[in-house]
């Protein structure tokens, strides 16, 4: 679901398999766009390190979830590829392996500067990690968008002076 809005600034969320954690964290970071009034200045996007669920919608688990918080999750799933390292301006993946697995397409090393993970702008969670609630409970899934609404307002905030 990548807006090509040339001026704006792009994240690109990454998990692995883009039905669960980088779907939620691209549309709750949506959400707080549109919140702060900075929708065209800041696109998102998700993709996955696999391609287990191309085509697929995000989890109704993790819907309901963000539904209980009033973001709306939309979008379908697709793979991570090299040409996304071009296309945005900061990579955020949930976990180190994925993490690893981007990192392991930039062969040359040369958007290493780019990759981030997304617990590094947690401002009240301590967790290195975003956890994959795919095979856990319930709870499991809104701690997820509890960490991730954490994580996307501390990485507005780190975005906030890029935009000017």
């Amino acid at each position: 679901m990548f807006e090509d809005v040339t001026m704006a600034y792009r994240l690109l969320f990454v998990c692995l398999g883009n039905i669960c954690r980088s779907p939620s964290a691209e549309n709750i970071m949506r959400y707080l766009i549109e919140q702060a009034g900075w929708k065209g200045e800041i696109t998102c996007d998700s993709a996955g390190t696999s391609d287990y669920h191309i085509g697929k919608p995000p989890d109704k688990r993790m819907q309901e979830a963000a539904e209980k918080r009033g973001i709306a999750l939309v979008g379908s799933a697709r793979q991570f590829v090299a040409e996304d390292f071009d296309r945005f301006d900061r990579i955020l993946a949930m976990d180190l392996e994925n993490y690893h697995n981007i990192l392991a397409l930039d062969r040359a090393g040369i958007y290493e500067n780019k990759v981030y993970l997304m617990c590094d702008f947690c401002r009240n969670y301590t967790v290195k990690e975003v956890p994959d609630p795919y095979y856990g409970g319930l709870e499991g899934f809104d701690r997820v968008i509890d960490l991730l609404l954490d994580a996307c307002e501390g990485l507005l905030a780190d975005i906030r002076p890029h935009l000017d």
